[in-house]
Protein backbone atom coordinates (compact mmCIF):
# COMPACT_ATOMS: atom_id res chain seq x y z
CA UNK A 1 0.00 0.00 0.00
CA UNK A 2 2.34 2.11 0.77
CA UNK A 3 4.43 1.71 -2.15
CA UNK A 4 1.58 2.28 -4.79
CA UNK A 5 0.87 5.35 -2.60
CA UNK A 6 4.71 6.09 -3.46
CA UNK A 7 4.42 5.66 -6.48
CA UNK A 8 1.03 7.63 -6.87
CA UNK A 9 2.83 10.66 -5.44
CA UNK A 10 5.94 10.22 -7.68
CA UNK A 11 4.26 10.02 -10.90
CA UNK A 12 1.64 13.36 -10.01
CA UNK A 13 5.38 15.17 -9.06
CA UNK A 14 6.80 14.59 -12.36
CA UNK A 15 3.17 15.08 -14.16
CA UNK A 16 3.42 18.28 -12.49
CA UNK A 17 6.83 19.13 -13.19
CA UNK A 18 7.12 17.78 -16.75
CA UNK A 19 4.26 20.36 -17.71
CA UNK A 20 5.86 23.28 -16.06
CA UNK A 21 8.19 22.60 -17.75
CA UNK A 22 6.88 22.27 -21.10
CA UNK A 23 5.79 26.01 -20.56
CA UNK A 24 8.49 27.22 -19.56
CA UNK A 25 10.46 25.69 -22.51
CA UNK A 26 7.84 27.04 -25.01
CA UNK A 27 8.03 30.24 -23.51
CA UNK A 28 11.58 30.31 -23.49
CA UNK A 29 12.10 28.48 -27.23
CA UNK A 30 9.60 31.60 -28.86
CA UNK A 31 11.24 34.36 -27.03
CA UNK A 32 14.55 33.01 -28.28
CA UNK A 33 13.17 32.23 -31.49
CA UNK A 34 12.07 36.06 -32.07
CA UNK A 35 15.52 37.39 -30.57
CA UNK A 36 17.46 35.42 -33.29
CA UNK A 37 15.15 36.16 -35.77
CA UNK A 38 15.25 40.23 -34.96
CA UNK A 39 19.24 39.97 -33.92
CA UNK A 40 20.23 38.87 -37.57
CA UNK A 41 18.18 41.35 -39.16
CA UNK A 42 19.69 44.00 -37.23
CA UNK A 43 23.39 42.44 -37.88
CA UNK A 44 22.51 41.95 -41.81
CA UNK A 45 21.64 45.84 -41.55
CA UNK A 46 24.61 46.80 -39.85
CA UNK A 47 27.10 45.12 -42.04
CA UNK A 48 25.22 46.60 -45.21
CA UNK A 49 25.45 50.09 -43.38
CA UNK A 50 29.22 50.26 -42.26
CA UNK A 51 28.87 53.73 -41.25
CA UNK A 52 26.71 52.66 -38.09
CA UNK A 53 29.82 51.69 -36.64
CA UNK A 54 30.53 55.07 -35.97
CA UNK A 55 27.33 55.92 -34.07
CA UNK A 56 28.29 53.51 -31.57
CA UNK A 57 28.26 56.18 -29.06
CA UNK A 58 24.45 56.87 -29.59
CA UNK A 59 23.60 53.35 -29.28
CA UNK A 60 25.70 53.42 -25.76
CA UNK A 61 23.29 56.54 -24.79
CA UNK A 62 20.36 54.64 -26.03
CA UNK A 63 21.17 51.70 -23.91
CA UNK A 64 22.67 53.31 -21.21
CA UNK A 65 19.69 55.84 -20.68
CA UNK A 66 17.18 52.56 -21.12
CA UNK A 67 18.82 51.01 -18.13
CA UNK A 68 18.94 53.45 -16.40
CA UNK A 69 15.37 54.97 -16.51
CA UNK A 70 13.85 51.41 -16.50
CA UNK A 71 16.40 48.39 -15.76
CA UNK A 72 18.24 49.48 -12.07
CA UNK A 73 16.66 46.27 -10.78
CA UNK A 74 17.20 43.93 -13.30
CA UNK A 75 20.78 45.13 -14.64
CA UNK A 76 22.60 42.77 -12.55
CA UNK A 77 21.29 40.15 -15.70
CA UNK A 78 22.67 36.24 -15.44
CA UNK A 79 24.25 37.13 -11.70
CA UNK A 80 21.33 38.06 -10.71
CA UNK A 81 19.54 34.93 -12.06
CA UNK A 82 22.58 33.17 -9.94
CA UNK A 83 22.20 35.27 -6.88
CA UNK A 84 18.38 34.76 -6.53
CA UNK A 85 18.96 30.91 -6.83
CA UNK A 86 21.39 31.05 -3.86
CA UNK A 87 19.42 33.53 -2.30
CA UNK A 88 15.89 34.17 -3.21
CA UNK A 89 14.10 37.16 -2.29
CA UNK A 90 11.53 38.90 -5.01
CA UNK A 91 10.54 37.66 -7.92
CA UNK A 92 12.78 38.58 -11.56
CA UNK A 93 10.90 41.54 -12.98
CA UNK A 94 9.36 40.26 -16.01
CA UNK A 95 10.81 43.45 -17.90
CA UNK A 96 14.35 41.87 -17.84
CA UNK A 97 12.97 39.79 -21.06
CA UNK A 98 12.49 43.38 -23.03
CA UNK A 99 15.03 45.50 -21.94
CA UNK A 100 17.83 42.57 -22.53
CA UNK A 101 16.31 42.32 -25.75
CA UNK A 102 16.48 45.67 -26.98
CA UNK A 103 19.81 46.76 -25.10
CA UNK A 104 20.98 43.35 -26.65
CA UNK A 105 19.93 44.45 -30.48
CA UNK A 106 20.71 48.07 -29.93
CA UNK A 107 24.75 46.37 -29.51
CA UNK A 108 25.01 44.71 -31.99
CA UNK A 109 22.98 47.09 -34.49
CA UNK A 110 26.07 49.46 -33.95
CA UNK A 111 28.79 46.64 -33.88
CA UNK A 112 29.39 46.44 -30.30
CA UNK A 113 31.25 43.34 -29.98
CA UNK A 114 29.12 41.05 -27.67
CA UNK A 115 27.34 37.52 -27.86
CA UNK A 116 23.45 36.53 -27.21
CA UNK A 117 23.61 33.68 -24.21
CA UNK A 118 23.36 36.43 -21.67
CA UNK A 119 20.28 37.86 -23.60
CA UNK A 120 18.61 34.18 -23.98
CA UNK A 121 19.67 33.20 -20.61
CA UNK A 122 18.12 35.76 -18.79
CA UNK A 123 15.01 36.26 -21.27
CA UNK A 124 14.68 32.51 -19.87
CA UNK A 125 15.56 32.66 -16.34
CA UNK A 126 12.81 36.16 -15.94
CA UNK A 127 10.40 34.25 -18.27
CA UNK A 128 10.38 30.97 -15.88
CA UNK A 129 10.13 33.45 -12.63
CA UNK A 130 6.94 34.06 -13.38
CA UNK A 131 5.23 31.20 -12.83
CA UNK A 132 6.26 31.29 -9.25
CA UNK A 133 3.40 33.89 -8.68
CA UNK A 134 1.17 32.23 -10.91
CA UNK A 135 1.34 28.72 -9.12
CA UNK A 136 2.18 29.98 -5.90
CA UNK A 137 5.77 28.40 -5.72
CA UNK A 138 8.01 27.92 -2.81
CA UNK A 139 11.53 28.90 -2.40
CA UNK A 140 12.81 25.02 -3.87
CA UNK A 141 10.16 24.79 -6.46
CA UNK A 142 11.10 28.31 -7.62
CA UNK A 143 14.93 27.51 -7.24
CA UNK A 144 13.80 24.88 -9.73
CA UNK A 145 12.15 27.10 -12.31
CA UNK A 146 15.23 29.50 -12.63
CA UNK A 147 17.17 26.27 -13.72
CA UNK A 148 14.71 25.17 -15.77
CA UNK A 149 14.49 28.96 -17.74
CA UNK A 150 18.35 29.20 -17.97
CA UNK A 151 18.41 25.65 -19.14
CA UNK A 152 15.86 26.60 -21.84
CA UNK A 153 17.69 29.83 -22.71
CA UNK A 154 20.91 28.64 -23.26
CA UNK A 155 20.21 24.94 -25.30
CA UNK A 156 17.97 27.48 -27.72
CA UNK A 157 19.93 29.86 -28.70
CA UNK A 158 22.71 27.86 -29.75
CA UNK A 159 20.88 24.65 -30.91
CA UNK A 160 22.71 22.66 -28.03
CA UNK A 161 19.96 20.81 -25.77
CA UNK A 162 21.96 18.27 -24.00
CA UNK A 163 24.45 21.03 -23.27
CA UNK A 164 21.59 23.43 -22.32
CA UNK A 165 20.12 21.33 -19.95
CA UNK A 166 23.51 20.78 -18.28
CA UNK A 167 24.54 24.42 -18.21
CA UNK A 168 21.52 25.08 -16.28
CA UNK A 169 22.33 22.82 -13.50
CA UNK A 170 26.32 23.60 -14.11
CA UNK A 171 26.76 27.25 -13.91
CA UNK A 172 24.93 27.87 -10.59
CA UNK A 173 28.32 26.67 -8.11
CA UNK A 174 31.69 25.66 -9.02
CA UNK A 175 32.34 22.07 -8.28
CA UNK A 176 28.78 20.93 -8.34
CA UNK A 177 26.06 19.63 -10.17
CA UNK A 178 22.35 20.37 -8.97
CA UNK A 179 21.08 16.94 -10.35
CA UNK A 180 17.83 17.34 -8.69
CA UNK A 181 16.57 19.67 -11.12
CA UNK A 182 17.75 17.30 -14.16
CA UNK A 183 14.05 15.86 -15.48
CA UNK A 184 12.84 19.69 -15.53
CA UNK A 185 16.24 21.26 -17.16
CA UNK A 186 15.86 18.07 -19.90
CA UNK A 187 12.34 18.99 -20.85
CA UNK A 188 12.40 23.11 -20.88
CA UNK A 189 15.98 22.56 -23.11
CA UNK A 190 14.26 20.36 -25.33
CA UNK A 191 10.99 21.73 -25.63
CA UNK A 192 13.22 25.51 -26.00
CA UNK A 193 15.08 23.91 -28.70
CA UNK A 194 12.37 22.29 -30.79
CA UNK A 195 9.72 25.17 -30.66
CA UNK A 196 12.65 27.51 -31.65
CA UNK A 197 13.31 25.30 -34.83
CA UNK A 198 9.51 24.77 -35.21
CA UNK A 199 9.80 28.68 -35.92
CA UNK A 200 11.91 28.82 -38.57
CA UNK A 201 15.22 29.53 -36.47
CA UNK A 202 18.35 27.75 -38.58
CA UNK A 203 21.31 27.34 -36.63
CA UNK A 204 25.11 27.83 -37.96
CA UNK A 205 26.52 25.07 -39.23
CA UNK A 206 29.89 23.90 -38.38
CA UNK A 207 32.91 21.85 -40.03
CA UNK A 208 32.78 18.42 -38.29
CA UNK A 209 36.93 18.21 -37.77
CA UNK A 210 38.62 14.78 -38.62
CA UNK A 211 39.79 13.89 -35.09
CA UNK A 212 43.22 12.65 -34.93
CA UNK A 213 43.80 8.79 -32.91
CA UNK A 214 44.19 9.53 -29.29
CA UNK A 215 47.85 9.07 -27.97
CA UNK A 216 49.94 10.14 -25.31
CA UNK A 217 51.21 12.38 -27.42
CA UNK A 218 47.46 14.08 -28.67
CA UNK A 219 46.49 14.00 -25.38
CA UNK A 220 48.98 16.23 -23.94
CA UNK A 221 48.83 18.40 -26.80
CA UNK A 222 44.70 19.30 -25.77
CA UNK A 223 45.99 19.47 -22.35
CA UNK A 224 48.41 22.26 -23.38
CA UNK A 225 46.11 23.79 -25.64
CA UNK A 226 43.15 23.84 -22.51
CA UNK A 227 45.60 25.40 -20.45
CA UNK A 228 46.36 27.96 -22.38
CA UNK A 229 42.13 28.43 -22.94
CA UNK A 230 42.22 28.81 -19.30
CA UNK A 231 44.97 31.36 -18.80
CA UNK A 232 42.79 33.31 -21.64
CA UNK A 233 39.50 33.14 -20.23
CA UNK A 234 41.37 34.23 -16.73
CA UNK A 235 42.39 37.25 -18.62
CA UNK A 236 39.17 37.83 -20.33
CA UNK A 237 37.33 37.83 -16.79
CA UNK A 238 39.95 39.88 -15.02
CA UNK A 239 40.38 42.93 -17.87
CA UNK A 240 36.25 42.76 -18.26
CA UNK A 241 35.87 43.34 -14.09
CA UNK A 242 38.78 45.51 -14.29
CA UNK A 243 37.26 47.92 -17.23
CA UNK A 244 33.60 47.66 -15.71
CA UNK A 245 35.07 48.83 -12.08
CA UNK A 246 37.16 51.49 -13.54
CA UNK A 247 34.63 53.01 -15.71
CA UNK A 248 32.05 53.11 -13.15
CA UNK A 249 34.39 54.61 -10.68
CA UNK A 250 35.16 57.16 -13.43
CA UNK A 251 31.49 57.60 -14.72
CA UNK A 252 28.82 56.17 -12.00
CA UNK A 253 26.04 57.47 -14.42
CA UNK A 254 25.00 54.71 -16.73
CA UNK A 255 24.20 56.48 -19.93
CA UNK A 256 27.38 58.59 -19.77
CA UNK A 257 29.36 55.76 -19.53
CA UNK A 258 27.87 53.83 -22.15
CA UNK A 259 28.45 56.95 -24.50
CA UNK A 260 31.91 57.67 -23.50
CA UNK A 261 32.81 53.92 -23.91
CA UNK A 262 30.84 53.85 -27.09
CA UNK A 263 32.82 56.25 -28.44
CA UNK A 264 36.41 55.06 -27.68
CA UNK A 265 35.17 51.76 -29.50
CA UNK A 266 34.10 53.77 -32.38
CA UNK A 267 37.38 55.74 -32.31
CA UNK A 268 39.15 52.56 -32.63
CA UNK A 269 37.14 51.34 -35.41
CA UNK A 270 37.65 54.69 -37.41
CA UNK A 271 41.78 55.19 -36.61
CA UNK A 272 42.36 51.53 -36.83
CA UNK A 273 39.61 49.86 -39.44
CA UNK A 274 41.25 46.50 -38.89
CA UNK A 275 39.37 46.37 -35.75
CA UNK A 276 35.78 46.10 -37.22
CA UNK A 277 36.19 42.44 -38.20
CA UNK A 278 35.58 42.09 -34.03
CA UNK A 279 32.40 44.03 -34.44
CA UNK A 280 29.30 41.81 -33.43
CA UNK A 281 28.83 38.29 -32.80
CA UNK A 282 31.90 37.45 -35.38
CA UNK A 283 30.09 34.14 -36.29
CA UNK A 284 31.94 34.35 -39.84
CA UNK A 285 35.39 34.38 -38.44
CA UNK A 286 34.18 31.36 -36.30
CA UNK A 287 33.42 29.56 -39.38
CA UNK A 288 36.72 30.70 -41.16
CA UNK A 289 38.66 29.09 -37.88
CA UNK A 290 37.58 26.17 -38.39
CA UNK A 291 38.98 25.90 -42.24
CA UNK A 292 41.65 28.07 -42.77
CA UNK A 293 44.14 29.94 -40.83
CA UNK A 294 43.48 33.37 -39.63
CA UNK A 295 45.40 36.01 -38.02
CA UNK A 296 47.37 35.17 -34.83
CA UNK A 297 46.04 37.82 -33.03
CA UNK A 298 42.62 37.85 -33.90
CA UNK A 299 41.47 36.45 -30.82
CA UNK A 300 43.30 38.61 -28.45
CA UNK A 301 41.48 40.98 -30.56
CA UNK A 302 38.40 40.19 -29.85
CA UNK A 303 38.80 39.72 -26.40
CA UNK A 304 39.71 43.19 -25.67
CA UNK A 305 37.07 44.72 -27.63
CA UNK A 306 34.50 42.56 -25.89
CA UNK A 307 35.76 43.29 -22.95
CA UNK A 308 35.68 46.77 -23.29
CA UNK A 309 32.26 46.88 -24.96
CA UNK A 310 30.50 44.79 -21.63
CA UNK A 311 32.88 46.36 -19.15
CA UNK A 312 31.37 49.56 -20.16
CA UNK A 313 27.74 48.32 -19.73
CA UNK A 314 26.78 47.77 -23.48
CA UNK A 315 24.43 44.27 -23.02
CA UNK A 316 24.69 40.88 -24.78
CA UNK A 317 26.77 38.33 -23.57
CA UNK A 318 30.10 36.85 -23.15
CA UNK A 319 29.45 33.36 -24.59
CA UNK A 320 29.87 33.78 -28.26
CA UNK A 321 32.46 36.03 -28.25
CA UNK A 322 34.65 33.47 -25.85
CA UNK A 323 34.03 30.87 -28.58
CA UNK A 324 35.37 33.28 -31.09
CA UNK A 325 38.54 33.41 -28.66
CA UNK A 326 38.64 30.02 -28.01
CA UNK A 327 38.41 28.92 -32.08
CA UNK A 328 40.67 31.24 -33.74
CA UNK A 329 43.34 30.63 -30.29
CA UNK A 330 43.05 27.43 -31.63
CA UNK A 331 43.65 28.18 -34.51
CA UNK A 332 46.73 30.09 -34.28
CA UNK A 333 47.76 27.48 -31.76
CA UNK A 334 47.70 24.99 -34.79
CA UNK A 335 50.81 26.33 -36.35
CA UNK A 336 53.00 25.48 -33.19
CA UNK A 337 51.38 22.60 -32.13
CA UNK A 338 50.94 19.03 -33.90
CA UNK A 339 47.09 19.19 -33.60
CA UNK A 340 44.72 19.32 -36.95
CA UNK A 341 43.40 23.03 -37.59
CA UNK A 342 39.94 22.01 -37.76
CA UNK A 343 40.32 19.88 -34.41
CA UNK A 344 42.54 22.63 -32.37
CA UNK A 345 40.09 25.18 -33.17
CA UNK A 346 36.49 22.69 -32.43
CA UNK A 347 38.25 22.15 -28.32
CA UNK A 348 39.29 26.18 -28.57
CA UNK A 349 36.06 27.10 -29.20
CA UNK A 350 34.79 25.62 -26.23
CA UNK A 351 37.76 25.44 -24.03
CA UNK A 352 37.79 28.85 -23.17
CA UNK A 353 34.33 28.81 -21.99
CA UNK A 354 34.37 26.34 -19.74
CA UNK A 355 37.36 28.08 -17.76
CA UNK A 356 35.45 31.34 -17.99
CA UNK A 357 31.95 29.83 -17.10
CA UNK A 358 33.35 27.19 -14.97
CA UNK A 359 31.08 25.11 -16.89
CA UNK A 360 33.02 21.85 -18.08
CA UNK A 361 30.69 19.44 -18.27
CA UNK A 362 28.32 21.43 -20.51
CA UNK A 363 31.18 22.82 -22.81
CA UNK A 364 32.36 19.14 -23.47
CA UNK A 365 28.82 18.13 -24.72
CA UNK A 366 28.24 21.19 -26.43
CA UNK A 367 31.51 20.01 -28.47
CA UNK A 368 29.86 17.05 -29.51
CA UNK A 369 26.50 18.51 -30.19
CA UNK A 370 28.41 21.20 -32.69
CA UNK A 371 31.41 19.18 -33.97
CA UNK A 372 30.38 15.39 -33.37
CA UNK A 373 30.80 12.51 -31.05
CA UNK A 374 34.58 12.36 -32.20
CA UNK A 375 35.68 14.89 -30.73
CA UNK A 376 34.70 14.44 -27.34
CA UNK A 377 37.46 13.16 -25.76
CA UNK A 378 40.02 16.02 -26.72
CA UNK A 379 37.12 18.38 -26.03
CA UNK A 380 37.20 16.91 -22.22
CA UNK A 381 40.91 17.18 -21.79
CA UNK A 382 40.93 21.02 -22.96
CA UNK A 383 37.83 21.75 -21.12
CA UNK A 384 38.73 20.53 -17.75
CA UNK A 385 42.50 21.43 -17.98
CA UNK A 386 40.99 24.96 -18.83
CA UNK A 387 38.70 24.61 -15.77
CA UNK A 388 41.65 23.96 -13.65
CA UNK A 389 43.72 26.53 -14.03
CA UNK A 390 41.07 29.59 -14.38
CA UNK A 391 40.51 30.50 -10.76
CA UNK A 392 37.12 30.66 -9.27
CA UNK A 393 36.32 34.55 -10.32
CA UNK A 394 35.06 33.64 -14.10
CA UNK A 395 32.92 35.31 -15.99
CA UNK A 396 29.51 34.80 -13.57
CA UNK A 397 30.95 36.53 -10.06
CA UNK A 398 27.72 35.19 -8.46
CA UNK A 399 28.23 31.85 -8.79
CA UNK A 400 28.87 30.08 -5.02
CA UNK A 401 32.75 27.79 -5.02
CA UNK A 402 30.78 24.33 -3.51
CA UNK A 403 33.98 22.75 -4.15
CA UNK A 404 37.01 24.41 -4.73
CA UNK A 405 39.76 23.39 -7.58
CA UNK A 406 42.90 22.12 -6.70
CA UNK A 407 44.71 24.47 -4.24
CA UNK A 408 48.04 24.18 -5.95
CA UNK A 409 46.83 24.93 -9.12
CA UNK A 410 44.53 28.27 -7.49
CA UNK A 411 47.41 29.53 -5.59
CA UNK A 412 49.90 29.22 -8.39
CA UNK A 413 47.24 31.42 -11.14
CA UNK A 414 46.68 33.42 -8.26
CA UNK A 415 50.74 34.13 -7.72
CA UNK A 416 50.98 34.93 -11.64
CA UNK A 417 47.90 37.61 -11.42
CA UNK A 418 49.52 38.79 -8.26
CA UNK A 419 53.08 39.44 -9.82
CA UNK A 420 51.46 41.30 -13.14
CA UNK A 421 49.21 43.48 -10.74
CA UNK A 422 51.66 44.84 -8.45
CA UNK A 423 51.50 48.21 -7.70
CA UNK A 424 54.21 50.29 -7.69
CA UNK A 425 56.87 51.28 -5.57
CA UNK A 426 55.20 53.31 -2.93
CA UNK A 427 57.54 56.76 -2.16
CA UNK A 428 57.40 55.52 1.77
CA UNK A 429 56.67 52.30 3.71
CA UNK A 430 53.23 53.92 4.45
CA UNK A 431 51.40 54.40 1.09
CA UNK A 432 53.14 50.90 0.39
CA UNK A 433 51.43 49.27 3.39
CA UNK A 434 48.19 51.22 2.26
CA UNK A 435 47.97 49.28 -1.06
CA UNK A 436 48.15 46.10 0.17
CA UNK A 437 44.99 46.64 2.17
Amino acid sequence: MRQAKSLKSLFFYYAKWIALSTLVGAACGTASAVFLAVLEAATNFRTAHSWLLYLLPVGGLAVGGLYHTLGRKVEGGNNLIIDEFHDPKSVIPFRMAPLVLLGTILTHLFGGSAGREGTAVQMGGSIADQFTHLFKMNREERRTLLMAGMSGGFGSVFGVPFAGMIFGLEVLAIGRLHLWGIVECAVAAFVAHFVTLALGIHHTDYVHPVVSDLTVLTGLIAVAGGIIFGLAARLFALLSHQISKISKSLFPLLPLRTFIGGALIAAAFFFVPMLTRYAGLGVPLIVDSLKVPLLPYDWFGKLVMTALTLGVGFKGGEVTPLLFVGATLGNALSTILPLPLPLFAAIGFVGVFAGAANTPIACTIMAMELFGPGVGVFAALACFASYAVSGHRGIYHAQKVHHPKSKYVSRTVEFIEYLFRRPPIAANKEETSDDHK
